[in-house]
């Protein structure tokens, strides 16, 4: 069995989370054992754990979010240390890009990292899909890494420290890093997700569509706040206009409160599709209304992304 090291930033638990659940088929079989910093238990001192465990890990996996790039602990300890060990052999890294962060200058670089092409967890309309990417990639790396010989990987035993043993002298007990519970949402948590999720997908549109005009001489776009709830975007090709749509955020008054995304740039009583709040017991995430995709959970960055891709398939 591979033991595999969880590096990440306490702001991203909750897709370190959901990560731990798609891997948990490796873990049954057999494949890894993955360990990270909230298994460690009361009375244990908190570093030369995370050392302890760091150094007789063989897969690493590192989290990649702006938050674990920001993190001195993550990136100067955790990250220093694991790329000594890639270097060495006695283990591999694994970048796990988590959300979009500028990491294309960092030590891990040049690693492979996954999902497939890089492409952010957060950035994909299904998470699912994203997380079964990564596990599929960790097996491959465990499985590869489990087939080498013992006598040339150069590992450092690492004697178990004196902290692993607790004020009353007893070893602390091993315990498991799946303690999440369900809890429930309440309005305000709802209103703020909704309100956050549309202003992401304003300035996602905005953003967009400058990067579209920038790199097709014959694209003009234009973007417009139309009040603090909407906006309008639309897409000219050599002068005519080809694409445009408005999205809404609130309270339609019929069809509960949600995003909305029309394909004209006005706001008006229709739409071609409507983006609820819904949860799964642990997070807040956006459900279709008119595609009935009830499989998906989308974040944020998948909503942008499924209106953004309404607007341009005009041109596509």
């Amino acid at each position: 069995m591979v033991k595999a090291f969880i590096s990440y930033s306490h702001k991203d638990e909750a897709l370190r989370n959901e990560l731990e659940s798609h891997l948990a088929m490796l873990r049954r079989s057999g494949v890894i054992e993955t360990w990270n910093d909230r298994r460690i238990v009361a009375g244990t001192e908190f570093d030369s754990e995370i050392d302890a465990h760091l150094e007789s890990s063989q897969l690493i996996l590192m989290l990649i979010s702006a938050d674990f790039l920001s993190s001195n602990y993550c990136y100067d300890i955790e990250m220093g240390r694991a790329m000594q060990k890639h270097s060495e052999g006695s283990a591999v890294v694994i970048p796990v890009i988590l959300r979009p962060c500028d990491w294309h200058s960092s030590p891990f670089k040049n690693i492979m990292a996954t999902p497939t092409d890089a492409k952010p967890v957060t950035m994909f309309g299904n998470q699912d899909e994203a997380f079964t990417n990564v596990a599929k990639d960790v097996r491959r790396a465990a499985e590869k890494f489990g087939m080498q010989d013992p006598q040339v990987i150069r590992k450092s035993p690492v004697a178990a420290p004196v902290s692993a043993v607790n004020h009353s002298g007893s070893r602390g007990a091993e315990r498991s890093s799946n303690l999440r519970i369900k809890k429930l949402f309440n309005d305000h948590e709802r209103d703020d997700f909704l309100e956050n999720s549309y202003e992401y997908i304003a300035r996602y549109f905005e953003g967009s569509l400058d990067e579209l005009q920038k790199r097709n001489p014959q694209i003009n776009t234009k973007f417009k706040r139309i009040d603090a709830n909407s906006f309008s975007a639309s897409i000219y090709a050599n002068g005519d206009r080809v694409s445009t749509c408005s999205v809404m955020s609130g309270d339609s008054g019929f069809g509960g409160n949600g995003i909305r995304y029309s394909s004209s740039d006005a706001p008006r009583n229709s739409w071609n599709e409507q983006l609820t709040v819904g949860d799964d017991g642990y997070t807040l995430h956006l459900k279709s209304g008119f595609l009935r995709q009830e499989s998906d959970r989308l974040t944020e960055e998948g909503a942008a992304e499924l209106y953004w891709h309404m607007l341009v398939r005009p041109l596509q």
